[in-house]
């Protein structure tokens, strides 16, 4: 699976290194991908200590997704975003489209609204497999 996060996505979460170490287990590929001023992005990913294996760079979200699409060929590319309009972008250029919300629920994953002061990881709540 490729999995690419709009950068709106990470911010809803509680702690968006760990949300990206977790998808590597059963994800092939994990990205950015967003709207915003590349420096944006690259301050954002170098703050959570988050390693992209690709980023939208100076191209808009429907470029960086019908890139990404091309140049990583497995066999689900899975956009995770907090807007609407992103389902329909993600439609458009053939990525499932999954909230943030829906995602973290899935993998368990903590929303920063949901934290009670730090988050801890424990291995009862780490998962290697992602439904």
């Amino acid at each position: 699976m490729t999995l690419a996060f709009e950068l709106s996505a990470l911010e809803e979460l509680a702690d968006p290194g760990a949300v990206f170490d977790d998808a590597r287990r059963w994800s092939k590929y994990v990205g950015v991908v967003s709207d915003k001023p590349t420096y944006v992005v690259t301050n954002f990913t170098r703050k959570n200590r988050i390693r992209q294996d690709f980023f939208s760079g100076p191209r808009g979200k429907a470029e960086s997704l019908e890139s990404v699409r091309e140049q990583f060929d497995t066999d689900r590319h899975v956009f995770v975003s907090t807007a609407d309009e992103d389902r329909e972008l993600a439609d458009e250029t053939g990525w499932e489209f999954l909230d943030v919300t829906e995602a973290a629920e899935a993998a368990e994953w903590q929303l920063a609204d949901d934290v009670d002061g730090d988050a801890v990881e424990t291995e009862e709540n780490q998962r290697d497999d992602w439904p």
